[in-house]
């Protein structure tokens, strides 16, 4: 992990770590019925203060995920992050992000996306970074597939969540060597 102070600065946008200060602002984003859906089960609806305060104290996440807050207009409103394999598969890592809805439709992801993908990849010295996405979400195929992302195949019948079968779709960035 990075051992200095991050901040990515992008267009309109800023990557940081986040902070205790951005519970209210997490609490507005995140408990969105239509938010959660595309998320594992540890992104719960209703998202309740408790599961703010357990996220922001480092409660929810493997210790070794990279995470952080999406700010727009001053405020966090979302989250990306890349979780680093471990022993033969310790150069590649998943990643994962959200975004309020009050943010959707408008280019925030693909960029966002577009400035953390190839900074975490040299930053953790990837070789390898992917990510999956349920069937019905296309915003994120496209989000991923703008920013280089190939997708690999889909794992049918992966994934039951609030009763209904879902086909899993993955995407991958590779590189061969690390500079």
């Amino acid at each position: 992990m990075p051992d200095r102070p991050l901040r990515l600065e992008g267009d309109g946008f800023v990557l940081r770590p986040w902070r205790s200060d951005d519970l209210e602002s997490l609490l507005r984003h995140a408990n969105d019925e239509a938010v959660s859906r595309g998320l594992r089960d540890r992104f719960p609806f209703p998202y309740t203060r408790d599961d703010g305060e357990a996220f922001l104290g480092g409660r929810i996440l493997a210790p070794d995920t990279l995470n952080l807050a999406i700010e727009i207009e001053g405020a966090a409103c979302g989250s990306i992050g890349a979780q680093p394999g471990v022993a033969e598969r310790g150069y590649s890592a998943e990643l994962g992000y959200w975004l309020g809805r009050a943010h959707w439709g408008q280019g925030w992801m693909t960029r966002v996306v577009g400035q953390f993908a190839p900074w975490v990849m040299d930053e953790l010295r990837l070789f390898r970074l992917q990510a999956e996405v349920l069937d019905f979400n296309e915003g994120s195929a496209r989000v991923l597939l703008a920013n280089g992302f190939l997708e690999e195949g889909t794992a049918r019948c992966a994934v039951f969540k609030r009763g209904q079968l879902h086909d899993l779709r993955r995407f991958a960035r590779v590189r061969e060597r690390v500079d």
